[in-house]
C-alpha cells in the first residue's frame, strides 16, 4: 500500500474582471492518475456564490503527476426550424484557455494565474499525506468476527456430534470437523429444494453440526430469507417452509404492474442521485424483492450479524463472481464472498466491512461513503443470471413480454435449462435499444441506454498494489499465458469498477469459497439443483482445484451414474488427508417414488400419486424460468429433497466418522 496524497483546493474571491462575461464559464481541474481524475467548478466572476468552492483530489504519492487547469467559456444557441415545435439547443465553445501544469508535490500556497483575454484566477492549494489507518482489511486470514464465531460454533457442533453419532464424550474443539453445506443455483427450483434439504438435515440433528452454509444464485434467496430470523435453525423449519410456499405459489403479476414499475423507477433514480451506478441487475433485484417478499424489504446483509452473534446458526456465505464485460466467464471469473461481516476476494486478500460495500475507496482509504445496499439489490446480483431474461420472465408471469428488454439479451444470455450460462460482449448493447410506447416503460430508457447487464460497483481495491510476488501464489493462474492473471496491469486492483454477477456463470455451486485453506473444511455436503447437469459442478470444481493445486478428491463416475444418478455420492481422497470428504446430492426422484419415508412404502393411491413425478421433463413445473409453483408441486419438491437427505443418513454419518478419525 503506497502513501496517499490529498490535494485540497479552493477558488478564491480575488481576480475579478471588469469585462462583461458572455455565456457561462467553468474551470476544469484535473490530476492525471488521481481517483477523481477531473472536476468541474462553475466560474462567474460577477457572482459571489461561485467563490469559496472547494475541490479535492486523491493520488498515489509515488506517482509523478501535476495539476492541470482549464477555463472553458460556452454560449447556448437556439436553432428554430420551419416547424414551430422543432428546435435544438447547441452549446458552442467560445474560448478554451489552459494554465501551465503545476507539479504535484508538497504544495501549500496561493496561486494567481492569468488566462487569455485578461481573466485571472486565484486558488489556494495544499497537500496532505493520509496518515489514517486503512479502511479495508488486507490479509488471507479469517476476519476476527469469523474466528470468534468458530470458537463458539465448535462447542455447539461438538455437543451435536455426540448426540447424533452417540459418542461417549464430546470431541475437543480442535478435533471437531468443519462441515460446510452448499446449495447450487436454479432459481425457484433451487430455493424450494434447499428448504427441503435443510429440513432433512434438521430432522437428522445435523443443522447444528454445520459450520458454514453457502449459497449461489437461487439458493441465496433461500438463505437470505431464512437469516432474517436470528434463530431460524433453532426452530422447526416447517413454519419457514409454509411461508415459503405462500411466496412461491403466489401470483407474480404484480411485479410488473404500473405501480410497481413506478416504484422501480423511484428507487433507481434515488440510487443515481446518491452517486451510485444503477444497473440492469438493480432492476432485477427490485423484481426479486417482489417475488420473495411482495413488499419493500428494508433489511441489509449486515443485519444478519445478529443471526451469528452467538453462533446459533451456521455462518452464511453468499457467492458472486467478478467478470470483465468483454471476456468470457470461462476465461476469467474471480470469486467474491459476501458474509454478514465482510465482502471481499480471498484471491487478493482484500476485504471491506459489509456496511461499506459499494462505497468509494482509493488506495485502501474510504473516499466517499454510500449507504449499504438493501438485501434485494444483493439478491439481484447473486441471482443475476436471470437479469437479461426479464422479457422471458415477464412473458411467463403476465403473458406479455417487455419489448424494450429484448435488446439486452446480447449481453448476458440465459439458455433456459441448459448446462451453461454464456457471458457476451456488452459493447453490442450500445447499438440496440427498442422502447415501446407508454411513459412507464420509457422511464427506464435513460438508465439502460449503455449499461451492461452485470452490476457495476465501485472497486474497493482500486489503487492498491497487490501483485508483488503474486506469480508464486497458487490462487493466480499465471502459468496460463493468455489468462489475465499473467498480466499485472490487468489485475482487478488496476480496474475502476467491479462487475459482480451470478456465480453460476463460472461454477453453479460455491465450492471455491469453502475450499480456501484458511477455512480448513473437512466435509462438504453439496446439494445440486441444476437442470440436467447432476455432476457438472463437481467436474468444474475438480478442474478449478487442479489449476490452483487445491486438494480435492477425484471425481470418478460410471456411465450408469451419468444416465441415472443416485441420491447421494461420497468422494474421498484416501492419499491426501487435506482433501475434504465430498457428499454430493443430485436432484433426483428415485426411491422416493416407492417410499414415503426411508423403509416405509407408499400404500394408498394418493401416496403413490404424490411420489410419481418426473422432475426434469418438457412440461415440468420446475423449469428454470418458472417462478411460481402450485402448492402441490412445491410440496413434492420439498419432500423429495427432504427424503433424499433422510435416506442418505448412513453415508452422511459415515463421512462424519471419517472426518473425526482424520
Amino acid at each position: 500500500v503506497h502513501p496517499c496524497l490529498s490535494l485540497q483546493g479552493t477558488v478564491n474571491k480575488e481576480g475579478k474582471t471588469k469585462e462583461k462575461q458572455q455565456g457561462s464559464c467553468e474551470i476544469k481541474v484535473s490530476v492525471p492518475g488521481s481517483y477523481e481524475k477531473q472536476l468541474c467548478v462553475p466560474w462567474r466572476p460577477e457572482n459571489d456564490n461561485d467563490y469559496g468552492t472547494s475541490f479535492i483530489f486523491h493520488v498515489d504519492k509515488e506517482m509523478c503527476t501535476d495539476l492541470q487547469v482549464e477555463l472553458e467559456q460556452t454560449i447556448s444557441v437556439l436553432q428554430v426550424s420551419i416547424c414551430a415545435d422543432c428546435y435544438k439547443v447547441y452549446s458552442l465553445l467560445l474560448n478554451k484557455s489552459s494554465l501551465k501544469p503545476v507539479p504535484f508535490v508538497a504544495i501549500n500556497c496561493k496561486m494567481c494565474s492569468l488566462f487569455s483575454q485578461g481573466r485571472s484566477l486565484d486558488m489556494s492549494l495544499k497537500t496532505e499525506e493520509s496518515t489514517w489507518d486503512l479502511d479495508i482489511r488486507l490479509g488471507f486470514d479469517l476476519c476476527k468476527e469469523e474466528r470468534e464465531f468458530l470458537d463458539k460454533r465448535k462447542k455447539i457442533v461438538s455437543k451435536a456430534l455426540t448426540k447424533t453419532l452417540h459418542l461417549k464424550k464430546n470431541p475437543p474443539k480442535d478435533e471437531v470437523p468443519v462441515v460446510a453445506v452448499l446449495g447450487s443455483g436454479g432459481g425457484m427450483r433451487a430455493l424450494t429444494s434447499f428448504y427441503g434439504s435443510l429440513a432433512g438435515l434438521q430432522q437428522l440433528g445435523l443443522l447444528d453440526v454445520a459450520i458454514y452454509l453457502c449459497g449461489i444464485s437461487g439458493s441465496t434467496w433461500c438463505l437470505s430469507t431464512l437469516y432474517q430470523d436470528p434463530d431460524w435453525s433453532q426452530k422447526d423449519l416447517q413454519d419457514a417452509i409454509r411461508r415459503a410456499q405462500g411466496t412461491v405459489s403466489s401470483s407474480k403479476t404484480g411485479a410488473f404492474s404500473p405501480e410497481r414499475l413506478k416504484y422501480y423507477f423511484q428507487e433507481l433514480n434515488a440510487m443515481e442521485i446518491s452517486g451510485r451506478k444503477a444497473s440492469f441487475t438493480d432492476l432485477w433485484g427490485l423484481i426479486v424483492e417482489y417475488f420473495l417478499q411482495q413488499k419493500e424489504d428494508p433489511s441489509k446483509l449486515s443485519d444478519q450479524q445478529e443471526a451469528v452473534k452467538w453462533a446459533q446458526n451456521p455462518y452464511p456465505i453468499y457467492a458472486a463472481v467478478n467478470v470483465r464485460p468483454n471476456i468470457s466467464s470461462d476465461d476469467f471469473a474471480e470469486w467474491c464472498e459476501f458474509t454478514p461481516y465482510e465482502v471481499g476476494f480471498r484471491k487478493y486478500g482484500a476485504f471491506v466491512r459489509t456496511e461499506d460495500f459499494d462505497s468509494e475507496f482509493f488506495m485502501g482509504r474510504l473516499i466517499q461513503k454510500h449507504p449499504e445496499p438493501r438485501i434485494c439489490f444483493l439478491q439481484g446480483m447473486w441471482g443475476s443470471a436471470f437479469a437479461a431474461s426479464l422479457d422471458d420472465v415477464c412473458l411467463k408471469v403476465v403473458g406479455i413480454g417487455l419489448g424494450f428488454l429484448d435488446s439486452f439479451k446480447d449481453v448476458i444470455k440465459v439458455v433456459d435449462d441448459c448446462r451453461r450460462f454464456h457471458f457476451r460482449d456488452p459493447t453490442r448493447l450500445k447499438t440496440r435499444l427498442v422502447i415501446p410506447g407508454g411513459p412507464l416503460l420509457q422511464i427506464f430508457q435513460d438508465f439502460f441506454k449503455s449499461r451492461v447487464t452485470c452490476g457495476e460497483t465501485f472497486n474497493f481495491m482500486q489503487g492498491l498494489y497487490l501483485h508483488k510476488d503474486y506469480v508464486n501464489i497458487k490462487k493466480f493462474v499465471t502459468w496460463r499465458g493468455t489468462h489475465l492473471d499473467a498480466f499485472p496491469n490487468q489485475l482487478t486492483p488496476m480496474e475502476e469498477s467491479l462487475y459482480l454477477v451470478d456465480g453460476g456463470f463460472s461454477i453453479n455451486s460455491p465450492f471455491p469459497l469453502v475450499l480456501q485453506p484458511e477455512r480448513d473444511v473437512d466435509v462438504i455436503l453439496s446439494f445440486n439443483f441444476s437442470w440436467e447437469a447432476p455432476f457438472e459442478v463437481l467436474e468444474l470444481t475438480q478442474k478449478y482445484c487442479e489449476e490452483r493445486e487445491i486438494p480435492f478428491p477425484k471425481i470418478k463416475l460410471s456411465d450408469e451414474d451419468e444416465k441415472k444418478p443416485k441420491e447421494c455420492y461420497m468422494f474421498v481422497d484416501n492419499n491426501n488427508p487435506k482433501a475434504p470428504i465430498v457428499l454430493h446430492f443430485p436432484l433426483v426422484n428415485d426411491t422416493f417414488q416407492k417410499y414415503k419415508a426411508p423403509g416405509v412404502k407408499r400404500e394408498s393411491e394418493e401416496e403413490k400419486s404424490f411420489g410419481d413425478f418426473v422432475i426434469e421433463s418438457k412440461d415440468s413445473p420446475y423449469r428454470t424460468l418458472n417462478f411460481t409453483f402450485e402448492p402441490y408441486d412445491f410440496s413434492r419438491l420439498v419432500e423429495v429433497n427432504r427424503y433424499n437427505v433422510l435416506n442418505s443418513k448412513d453415508i452422511i454419518f459415515k463421512s462424519l466418522d471419517l472426518a473425526l478419525q482424520k
